[in-house]
This record gives C-alpha cells, structure tokens and sequence, in this order.
C-alpha cells in the first residue's frame, strides 16, 4: 500500500526495488465495498500511522485500490524492470483478475488463512503458493494447507511464510524458530514475512533456511500511511540484499570439507614430527628425542606411537622433518 493510491509512484517504487535486489514486487488486489464493511475500524497501528485519524478501515483503503488496467500496467512496468510483478488478493473476483495475468505464485495473506473458500478457489488453481501465517496457531496452518492440497495444490508447491502481524514487530514477538517449527511440522518449504524495523532480523531468517523473504519497501518511511514507518528505503532494501546474498554464500552446502582457499594454508598451519634435538643414525626414536612443530609438511603427529621406537635412518639436527 506503500504507493499510496499514485501509479506513478508505484511505478518508481517498481523500478527502485529492481534497482536495490528485489526480485518480486508484491502488491495488494482489493475492492474495498468488497473487502471491508464501513464500519469496520482501523488496525491500532493504522490509526497511529495515518494522520485522518477518525477515517475508517474502509475510507483508508479506498484510495489506494488500483483497478485491473493498472494492475496490467504495473505487470508491463515490471517486466521491463527486470522484475517479478506479485500481488495478494483479497476478495474473489481480486483472485479471478490475478489469475488472468498468469502470475509465478498465489501470495495469501495471513488475514485470509481462515478464508475456507478463498482458500479453496485459490488451491484450485494447482499454481505455485506462498502462505503467510501470521496471528495463525499450528492447527489453522494444518488446517489451511490441508484446504489448498484438497483443491488441487502440490503440497511441494507450497512455502509458508512465519509472520508476525503487528507494524512494526517488537522483537520479543518475532520468535523465528518458529519458521523451523512450521517446515518440521508440515514438511514444506519455509520463508519469514517481516514486518520489523531494520534488517537483522530477515538476514537471520535466511541463516535459518528461510528460502523467501518478503519485507515491505517504501520511497520514504515518512510519508503518510499505515505501512511506510515499518518498511525499508532503497538504500536500506539494497544492503538488506547485498547482506542476504553474503549470508546464503556462506552457508554453503552443508558438506565438511576442506575448501580450496584453506588448502594453501594447510602447510603452515598444521605441524609435523621432528627432531627435538640432535639425533645420530641408528638411534632408537622417542619422546626426548622428538617434538611436534610446524610446518605439517613432513610426517602427521596423528602417526607420533607408529614412530616411536623406530631407529633413525640418518642424522638429524634439532627441527629437522623426521622421515620415512
């Protein structure tokens, strides 16, 4: 909602996100006489956001839908951006002009989990989805998964996102295990919807093994609107990333091994048996006569009992490699 109801700047906020890393922009599909009832009040954190601060859920909301030749529009921007265009829908017939722009993934909102024919309608399609979870309890995740595989839906095509739905999150609320709670429980693939102030909290995500990550974004986290104070600039979006991606590098792919920049290092780290004093040939090895030290290019210390007891093929001076 961070366009505030203005096509152009949605359009900047598409080509700026590109710019900083993003590689979907999401926004909302909504009819707001279908969406709210006017008489529905304003989240606490939408009233503290919002300078109108006796409008109305439904007054709020109402000028920031964009109509189906602006959703084509922005889905044209985007491509020629160089990224994806998503966007959640909240009625039926917002599902119905989603799904007739061929989009890579249904994005449900959290508020929609209980949603039994959203749901429904949605799973049917058997596309690719990522479900947010937050206010959600185990039982209504299970519940909803079981929904949208019963209508068609993969369960390997589902990712469910943990969230927390308070703008911005504290963070004694966060509680990010429970995104590994989540895919250990139902056997998905996990992702963190974020929705606190900063950057650390979806970089540990991704070291958790969030595989999406979804973090609002905002020209300017001062401008008026329920959603700006809790989002990212450009600037911040764009280190968020270039931090994320480091983070994903860095976790690698699990296997032990020595890597192949450590590897030159292995020599003069790592130690070998050698004299520790001055040894004649023919004299029987042991530990007065031998000591460890680097460089780990001679005999391993791993082999120091096989060796003890041995006699000496040569002289050797103090510190000399001891050899075979």
């Amino acid at each position: 909602m961070n366009h505030n109801g203005n096509l152009d700047l949605a359009k900047e906020m598409i080509e700026r996100a590109s710019s900083a890393g993003a590689d979907y922009v999401k926004f909302q599909t909504f009819n707001t006489e279908r969406l709210v009832s006017k008489f529905a009040r304003k989240a606490e954190y939408q009233v503290r956001n919002c300078a109108a601060q006796d409008a109305s859920q439904w007054a709020m909301l109402k000028k920031l839908e964009f109509d189906a030749r602006a959703h084509e529009e922005l889905a044209r921007h985007a491509r020629t951006n160089n990224v994806g265009f998503l966007s959640t829908a909240f009625d039926m017939e917002s599902v119905e002009l989603l799904h007739s722009l061929n989009l890579d993934f249904w994005k449900i909102a959290s508020g929609e989990i209980t949603n039994l024919p959203y749901l429904q309608k949605v799973g049917s399609y058997r596309e690719r989805v990522i479900l947010s979870t937050g206010m959600a309890t185990l039982g209504e995740i299970e519940s909803a998964l079981s929904i949208l595989t019963n209508a068609g839906t993969l369960r390997e095509d589902i990712i469910v996102l943990h969230c927390n739905t308070e703008y911005p999150t504290p963070m004694e609320d966060v509680n990010l295990r429970a995104m590994v709670t989540i895919k250990e429980a139902f056997a998905v693939s996990v992702g963190y919807s974020d929705h606190t102030l900063g950057i650390e909290v979806p970089i540990a995500a991704v070291a958790l093994g969030a595989s999406v990550l979804e973090k609002h974004f905002t020209l300017d986290p001062r401008m008026e609107g329920p959603d700006h104070k809790a989002s990212l600039d450009p600037k911040q979006f764009a280190e968020m990333v270039t931090v994320i991606r480091n983070v994903e590098k860095g976790l690698g792919d699990g296997i032990k091994r020595p890597s192949c920049s450590e590897m030159k290092n292995r020599t003069a780290a790592r130690k070998s048996i050698v004299a520790a004093c001055r040894i004649n040939k023919g004299q029987i090895l042991n530990e007065a006569n031998l000591t460890i030290k680097r460089p780990g290019n001679g005999i391993s210390p791993m082999d120091w009992h096989r060796i003890l007891g041995k006699t000496a093929s040569r002289d050797y001076g103090p510190d000399e490699l001891i050899e075979e």
